[in-house]
Formats: structure tokens, C-alpha cells, sequence
């Protein structure tokens, strides 16, 4: 197993010196790394999709926490969020039906002091967690209370830029309920092999560094959780790769 392990990174590591992956991205295999917060039990939840995974149906295109792109839009987008991406955005094609990902109650839709835009939508479940599911193309066809199943249609993917041509994607968060200040790592909470959607996603799961700290937040497992409102995690001096 370690001599296959070493194969495939060495050979993640040639294909990323080819001219057609960038050095600053960081390799796959490393960030799918199981992380110290793994839960070991069964997750509690679903993915939000019933299609399986795949470029026609949908990717992982960023997770949650402490992205490159997260921490370079950290004071424009993410300040709310303490800097970091605080979910975790699945591309899809507009109009791809979105499930709920755990049976819950309805507490919220079109929660503009959320974001995620132009559409959104907030389920609280009973085990102190929420769903958050944004940049949905149509205002969900529910209302404020209504019970939810686990994989029950919710809802459709849409797009931010209100072309469903430019970046189409969904954006799912975990929040406290019903308080939804705090946000938390979707991954290993969601029943399925991010693994392995890391390595075939459709762009980068790259990390930023602190290079006086640079194994700090590294892996997809291994992320911050987040208070909303609270001072940013990542305002580092010494960033890697360096801030634009």
C-alpha cells in the first residue's frame, strides 16, 4: 500500500510540474487525507444531489475552510465568515434537483443576510445542525415550517452571476440551529467519499499556508469551525501562496 501510495504522488507530482497545472495548486492527494476531526461514525447526513457524481451531473469545485480563493477575497466576500469559505460549493448545471441532505423543518428561505443568492433556503434538523443551501435558481417552492425528508426535491442549482452560464453551482453549509451563527465543516458530516470527489473534482481543492504555521488547516477534514461576525482566522503575515 505505501509503495503504491509513493507511485501516485509521485505521479501527481509530475503532472502538476506539466505546464498544464499551475505549481500553486496543491496536490489532491494530499488534502484527501483523512484529518484528526474524521467523524468515525456513520455521518449523519446525505449529499444534497441523487445523481451520482460526474462532469455531466456534478463536482466538488471548492471546500470548505481555508481556500486559496477564500483567503484572497477573505475582507471582500469572506469577512463574515472569519476569511474562510464557509461551505462547500458543488457544481452542477442550472436547474440539477437539489434534495435535502436529513429530515428537517423549514426555517428559513430567501435569507439575504446569508448571501448565496439569487435563491436560498434553511432546514433545521434535530440533531442541533442546519442546512443551508444557496445560489438556488428559484425561490423553493415551501414555506417557513414545513417538514422535510431526507432526499426530498427541495429545490433546483442555480447560479450567482444570474446566467446559469458563468460559475453554476450549489453552496451548502452546516450551521447551529436554530441560532445559525456558527458554521461547520460539511465533509465529515455528509455520507460520502470526498476522497475521491477531491481528486476527480472539477477545479482546485487547494489550501492557503501560513508559513509560520504551514500544516495548520491543510486537509479537507481538518478545517476550522467558524463564528459568524468574529475577527478572521487567516490575516496571516507570511502567506503561501503569496496574497496577489
Amino acid at each position: 500500500m505505501r509503495v503504491r501510495r509513493r507511485t501516485v504522488f509521485r505521479n501527481l507530482i509530475a503532472r502538476l510540474k506539466s505546464p498544464a497545472y499551475p505549481l500553486l495548486l496543491v496536490t489532491a492527494f494530499l488534502l484527501a487525507a483523512p484529518g484528526s476531526r474524521y467523524v468515525a461514525s456513520t455521518p449523519p447526513f446525505g449529499l444534497p444531489f441523487s445523481s451520482p457524481p460526474g462532469p455531466n451531473t456534478w463536482q466538488l469545485t471548492q471546500p470548505y475552510g481555508n481556500t486559496v480563493f477564500a483567503y484572497r477575497q477573505r475582507r471582500a466576500f469572506y469577512g463574515a465568515g472569519q476569511g474562510m469559505h464557509f461551505g462547500v460549493d458543488l457544481g452542477a448545471p442550472c436547474g440539477t434537483p437539489v434534495v435535502a441532505i436529513g429530515n428537517g423543518v423549514v426555517a428559513g428561505i430567501d435569507q439575504f443576510s446569508h448571501g448565496a443568492g439569487p435563491h436560498n433556503l434553511m432546514i433545521d434538523h434535530d440533531n442541533g445542525y442546519a442546512s443551508f443551501y444557496g445560489h438556488l435558481r428559484d425561490r423553493p417552492a415551501l414555506s417557513l415550517g414545513d417538514e422535510v425528508r431526507r432526499g426530498q426535491s427541495i429545490a433546483v442549482s442555480g447560479d450567482p452571476d444570474l446566467t446559469c452560464s458563468s460559475r453554476p453551482h450549489l453552496h451548502l453549509e452546516i450551521r447551529d440551529a436554530p441560532a445559525h451563527r456558527r458554521a461547520f465543516n460539511p465533509l465529515p458530516l455528509i455520507d460520502a467519499d470526498w476522497n475521491r470527489l477531491a481528486l476527480v473534482g472539477g477545479s482546485a481543492v487547494g489550501f492557503q499556508q501560513d508559513l509560520a504555521e504551514p500544516r495548520q488547516w491543510q486537509l479537507l477534514t481538518d478545517q476550522p469551525e467558524i463564528a459568524f461576525g468574529a475577527p478572521l482566522l487567516n490575516d496571516y503575515l507570511d502567506p503561501w501562496p503569496p496574497a496577489p
